[in-house]
């Protein structure tokens, strides 16, 4: 079961600070450019991106020098007290306060270091296949610096908020209601305002702690960080002649921890792109494994909850089912609601994945329409082969000659005049706003899906399976800078 400790973090001296972080904060380090941490560092040179983004793009590991200045300036601002240890062990109660579609939420969090384990002891699990991720950048900038500085998001369930009372009624060493107090620390980020009280009350932490020893964690958001600390953990085992004492540091992860049964803990929709094939082919090639939704379901906006029609998530106004996915042609402006009507086919595709993963959505998309249909029509059609790996995750060999070209997109800036003569590209959106832009602008097909419930995310993690990437988005991300976890020993 998972191990929850507590910690003494490296923070921010907030004396100094007056408990305002929101000029010292950042977001995750792989959704930066240049042009944005330059602009973190023009609101303070001793903003965290300092230390935590020393090579952009962090795909692959940069020079030896650029983890090193990272290093230095880590010690030097500990040396000068812009950072400081936490006097004793500590859990760090945690909260979002957000607006998204018209309404406020509180996601309610606290911040631990774990065990690491591997996924196969069933802990600890992950429910979601990954890009090929930045372990060397990562693994490199912990080596030099012998810290973790981005947490890793997780959750658990937790129906009875039996966590969260264990914070409220805590007593007067911890503040009382956290909830109402004053936090130690504040820091406002693209609108979104961060508050985190330090915790370190002997019995409400062992209570905590004892709480979580019978709940599995299951990770959000973080999957790569997960594997780098296990890298990380084995590389420095190695130096120590293989083995480290139990309690080392090396051995544990720190975790941002969220109830998904809490009403702020929200998965919004993860939209796709389609650049270089027009509608009509994606229609033809579909043809066989989609139906237009009933009449009822016909709308000028659609595409879940990134500020659009509510009721593509539940049921639409005529009390029809929503549709299981709208196109959106960028060369028209027209939309078309359709619905999935081969989902049995999966089983006959993936014989071995486990019963949840059939039940996916982004399943559906990526292994049936994607990878057998779209990728199978345009392979007949004489595109020329790229050999790339299949956007469904397959647990066979292909012989369909095409492969899209998968990336993620934030959605920032253009993407430049397109055609359906340029390459085929698979792109990954959060807005479905941004989606319709770049649809416009590539003369593609934005495919604006529904969200994921947090039930199949909870089922198909605990039945061992994996999601399509990108399955997912959790809103809103994790800053870094509110916690540092140091991996080292002070004996």
């Amino acid at each position: 079961m998972p191990e929850i400790e507590p910690f003494a973090a490296i923070r921010y001296d907030h004396a100094r600070t007056g408990g305002d972080l929101s000029a010292l904060i950042a977001p995750p380090y792989d959704v930066l450019d240049q042009t944005e941490k330059s602009a973190l560092l023009g609101r303070s040179e001793r903003n965290v991106v300092a230390i935590d983004l020393p090579h952009i793009p962090p795909k692959s590991a940069g020079p030896a020098e650029a983890y090193q200045r990272s290093a230095r300036l880590l010690d030097e601002w500990l040396a000068d007290g812009t950072l400081t240890p936490e006097s004793q062990p500590a859990l760090y109660l945690y909260h979002q306060q957000f607006e998204h579609a018209g309404m406020q939420y509180t996601r309610r969090m606290f911040i631990a270091r774990l065990r690491l384990q591997p996924f196969s002891h069933g802990s600890i699990l992950p429910h979601e296949q990954t890009f090929g991720g930045p372990k060397e950048d990562r693994l490199a900038l912990m080596k030099a610096t012998k810290c973790q500085l981005s947490p890793i998001f997780g959750l658990y369930s937790d129906p009875q908020d039996r966590i969260g009372s264990a914070f409220a009624a805590a007593g007067g060493t911890v503040k009382g209601s956290l909830a109402v107090e004053t936090p130690d620390v504040t820091a406002r980020l693209n609108g979104v305002e961060n508050r985190m009280w330090i915790v370190t009350d002997g019995d409400t932490i062992r209570t905590v702690a004892s709480e979580m020893a019978d709940r599995k964690v299951y990770i959000a958001d973080g999957h790569h960080r997960y594997g780098t600390a296990l890298l990380y953990r084995e590389w420095f085992a190695e130096g120590q002649g293989e083995s480290i004492p139990d309690d080392h540091p090396a051995n544990y992860i720190m975790f941002v921890l969220a109830g998904m049964d809490d009403p702020g803990c929200l998965i919004l929709p993860y939209h796709r792109v389609l650049v270089g094939v027009d509608i009509a082919t994606v229609l033809d090639a579909w043809s066989e494994g989609v139906a237009a939704a009933a009449p009822g379901d016909g709308r000028t906006t659609a595409g879940g909850m990134s500020g659009l029609s509510a009721d593509v998530l539940t049921k639409s106004r005529t009390g029809h089912p929503s549709p299981d996915i709208v196109l959106f042609d960028g060369a028209t402006g027209k939309e078309s609601p359709l619905r999935f009507t081969r989902r049995d086919v999966l089983m006959t595709l993936e014989p071995n994945k486990c019963p949840a993963w059939y039940k996916l959505d982004a399943a559906y998309l990526h292994r049936y329409l994607i990878d057998e249909l779209l990728d199978a029509r345009r392979g007949r059609a004489g595109e020329a082969e790229q050999h790339l790996p299949p956007t469904g995750g397959r647990s066979r060999s292909s012989t369909c000659p095409t492969r899209l070209t998968e990336q993620e997109h934030t959605g920032k800036g253009s993407t430049g005049k397109g055609s359906t003569g340029q390459e085929p590209r698979l792109l990954y959106v959060k807005s479905a706003k941004d989606a319709r832009r770049i649809a416009r602008e590539q003369s593609g097909v934005a495919l604006l899906v529904n969200a994921t419930p947090m039930s199949h995310l909870r089922t198909v993690s605990e039945q061992g399976g994996l999601m399509p990437q990108k399955s997912t988005y959790f809103h809103p991300k994790l800053p870094t800078g509110l916690t540092i976890n140091p991996l080292y020993s002070d004996g």
